[in-house]
């Protein structure tokens, strides 16, 4: 079995289980914890050691979206990066947002204890970074933009609902 298919069976054997595990597509997952939703890929390195693939296994959560991209936040992002003992936050000016990720070797030797406290740790400090961020920069955490779009695909994007009192 090649690196990437073992990770991919990790992955599903020690997550699968879970109410919370969605499996996008192939190399894709995601799981749902607090107000944070966690990314799981599987990506090929395209090194070769022992005759075998490599791949990473990279765990990324959308902290913010639409946040104000400001000097001071930037600042604050970097000193945390140097204090939290493992991930890092991350900025996509596309969407202005705030990632908070980790990567770990996947491969037949990936220890499934370490991805699920990988998952974990992640969306533990995206669930904790978010809501101070959006309070100081702006922006919407992954849980409301989730929401809203569920919202607006359920009502056709109408902002009236049919139970509202004044209807």
């Amino acid at each position: 079995m090649n690196a990437v298919a073992a990770s991919c069976a990790h992955i599903e054997k020690a997550l699968g289980k879970s109410t919370a595990f969605r499996k996008v597509e192939d190399r894709l997952y995601v799981v749902k914890q607090g107000s944070s939703y966690v990314m799981i890929s599987v990506v090929p390195t395209g090194a070769k050691a022992h005759s075998d693939e490599r791949s990473v296994v990279r765990v990324v959560s959308q902290v913010v979206c639409d946040v104000r991209p400001e000097g001071s936040l930037f600042r604050q992002l970097l000193i945390l990066n140097g204090q939290l003992r493992f991930g890092a936050f991350a900025y996509v000016p596309e969407g202005n947002l705030v990632l908070f990720c980790h990567s770990i070797l996947g491969g037949e030797a990936m220890d499934p204890r370490e991805l699920v406290a990988t998952v974990h740790d992640v969306a533990l400090v995206a669930d904790e970074y978010d809501d101070r961020i959006v309070a100081r920069y702006g922006g919407s955490r992954m849980q409301d933009v989730i929401e809203e779009s569920a919202i607006s695909h359920v009502f056709g994007g109408a902002t009236d609902h049919p139970f509202d009192e004044d209807k």
